[in-house]
């Protein structure tokens, strides 16, 4: 029996437009046919944390997110909703090229920041999702999920002439029109949450939900509980 490998923390980013005339869009992309992990699926950008998330130099993120991230740690785990934080608006950035941040200088750990003048700020990240892979996938994630709202971008919310390749077909999906994509369950699940948080907010607002929903399948038996 092979081993299920290890469960590697992840965040993904829900940008949301409330702008258009025919009603919220999210912002999506499609992951390649020859990917490991849901290949052919439409997901929302992000990816793993890697090692230099927790030394990047950012703003900090609003304290009610940070306390959530660092809830219900594995065992093996220490507080790194920081680096979490780093890693949704790094993944935001190589993925699509759009930036979230104040006019300043950011550190060489962050190139597109560092290049158009900008010091990466997540703190107008709203922490609304986790889920974590069950086991028997090639890929085992720890996944926060965030949303932010469109006009925390700074630039052109349509330009993604500085995306890497991880993600083709990169546009602004009508939330109403979303779950028609070939979609990963979670993300579904994901979408109906979010929505569920647009309409809360109407023209106010976003703003956190009450508790956060986590799926715990980090053993065979799986759980759900509620952040606060």
């Amino acid at each position: 029996m092979t081993a299920d490998p290890p469960i590697r923390d992840a965040a993904s980013v829900l940008v949301v437009d409330r702008t258009p005339p025919g009603g919220p869009a999210v912002l999506m992309g499609m992951r390649g046919a020859a990917a490991a992990f849901m290949p052919s699926k439409y997901v929302f950008p992000g990816g793993a944390v890697d090692a230099h998330d927790h030394l990047m130099d950012c703003q900090p993120p609003n304290a009610a997110c940070m306390a959530r991230l660092d809830a219900h740690l594995r065992a093996e785990g220490k507080a790194r909703g920081a680096a979490l934080a780093a890693a949704a608006l790094r993944e935001l950035a190589e993925e699509t090229g759009l930036l979230i941040g104040q006019p300043g200088r950011a550190d060489r750990s962050w190139p597109e920041y560092e290049r158009a003048g900008l010091v990466p700020d997540p703190s107008a990240l709203i922490y609304v999702f986790r889920a974590i892979t069950p086991p028997g996938r090639p890929r085992r994630f720890d996944a926060r999920f965030f949303m932010i709202d469109a006009a925390s971008v700074v630039g052109d919310i349509h330009d993604f002439s500085r995306a890497s390749d991880e993600l083709s077909h990169l546009h602004w999906v009508a939330l109403t029109e979303a779950r028609r994509l070939n979609l990963p369950f979670i993300t579904e699940v994901v979408l109906a949450e979010v929505q569920r948080l647009i309409a809360e907010a109407g023209s106010g607002p976003l703003m956190p939900p009450a508790t956060v929903p986590f799926f715990d399948n980090a053993s065979a038996t799986p759980g759900f509980r509620q952040i606060v």
